[in-house]
């Protein structure tokens, strides 16, 4: 399913030398999961009659505040592989064969749509960035990207696995650094997740799982970064300054392990806490890099990773921050569930509509936020063009 995203003319000059978003695509699979019939649906396909796990099960689909997600797995998944929903089976093998093709295709369709709104020619991309937590081989998925869509085989290409939910803007640093010290580069910037690795019957001894189960989803997005644009190009945000750091002796708090079963996660309960505990100190640095006297964090606009609604809830409590400053946040997690890398661009989606919205009574700067395995807090100043 390919997404496309509207352009509208640029308000602001961007400084020069300094990287842009010159477009932005996002595809999802045809796959679409509704929460109020997901609990029936799941456990009928996983043969779970466990009426404790149901209770559970639909707790967890209110609380998440998620109304839609769109998943690679289906019933015809498992029909096809019903041994995805047997406990203990050694599943690595069929899981990869599934993941590693959808996650190639959906980041194949969202390039699409981003390139299709960039306007130019696939032969004027020079760099790659390719991020994803959910396939495993060699060579990675962007070698087979590269040859999908036809780009040159000089093309220099930067992978990054297993970076979680902060992934997606790691992969927007990398793209960053390249395209300010490449003159005249153009980035394309790929993530692609999906739940397959993942995907499990419940066990009343891994509880994450059904926190899994109700609020992960999958999808891809594309991004063309480029440093001064030409006439014919149309950024709608400019990356000012980048930051990541993590917090030392974290790295229980957000625990994943790769085996024959597939992927395992643990969350600590404590994550809410500690992203809140040290967040205020992060964004004030980053906002200090504007240069622009005394901005409050209320005259910003927001991107941040909804991990879950108890962080960004814990972050706009922390950060006094105006309910309307996280709304993009919660609707896409609302429309999308957390898509891990993914999610954050499709909340800078629907900033850039919001932004077109308000036009020059729109925030100039603006901060983008993601949290992960670490703990690691990654952060973007962005300026909106």
């Amino acid at each position: 399913m390919l997404v496309s995203a509207r352009v509208e003319k640029q308000k602001r000059v961007a400084y020069q030398g300094k990287a842009t978003v010159l477009a932005l695509g996002k595809a999802l699979p045809s796959n679409v999961v509704s929460q109020e019939n997901l609990v029936e649906e799941y456990l009928r396909e996983i043969k779970c009659d466990d009426l404790s796990i149901k209770d559970k099960l639909q707790h967890l689909c209110k609380s998440t505040t998620v109304k839609t997600r769109y998943t690679v797995m289906s019933r015809e998944t498992l029909h096809k592989y019903p041994e995805l929903a047997t406990e203990g089976s050694p599943t690595i093998k069929q899981r990869l064969e599934i993941a590693n093709d959808a996650v190639v295709q959906m980041a194949y369709e969202a390039s699409l749509v981003c390139i299709k709104e960039w306007g130019r020619a696939v032969e004027d991309i020079t760099h790659l960035v390719y991020v994803s937590s959910s396939e495993f081989r060699l060579p990675g998925g962007d070698l087979y990207l590269s040859a999908q869509l036809g780009l040159s085989n000089e093309v220099q290409r930067v992978m990054l696995y297993f970076l979680g939910c902060y992934g997606g803007l790691s992969g927007l640093r990398v793209a960053k650094d390249i395209a300010e010290n490449n003159p005249g580069s153009r980035v394309l910037l790929t993530t692609s997740e999906t739940t397959v690795l993942g995907f499990r019957p419940p066990n009343k001894a891994r509880p994450y799982d059904l926190v899994g189960a109700a609020l992960f989803g999958d999808g891809a997005a594309a991004l063309i970064i480029g440093a001064d644009p030409t006439e014919s190009e149309s950024p709608f945000m400019e990356l000012h300054c980048a930051m990541q750091q993590f917090l030392p002796q974290t790295q229980g708090v957000i625990d994943g392990r790769l085996s024959e079963e597939g992927i395992t996660f643990k969350l600590g309960r404590d994550l809410p806490q500690k992203i809140e505990d040290n967040v205020e100190e992060f964004c004030k640095k980053l906002v200090a890099k504007a240069g622009s006297g005394a901005l409050e964090l209320n005259d910003l606009f927001w991107a941040v990773h909804p991990g879950g609604p108890a962080i960004l809830s814990g972050l706009e409590t922390k950060l006094k921050l105006k309910p309307e400053k996280l709304e993009c946040s919660r609707r896409a997690l609302m429309d999308y569930g957390n898509v891990s890398s993914n999610t954050i661009f499709y909340i800078m989606d629907k900033v850039r509509d919001e932004l077109e919205k308000k036009g020059t009574e729109g925030e100039e700067w603006g901060l983008g936020l993601a949290f992960g395995p670490g703990i690691t807090f990654e952060g973007f100043l962005m300026r909106n063009l």
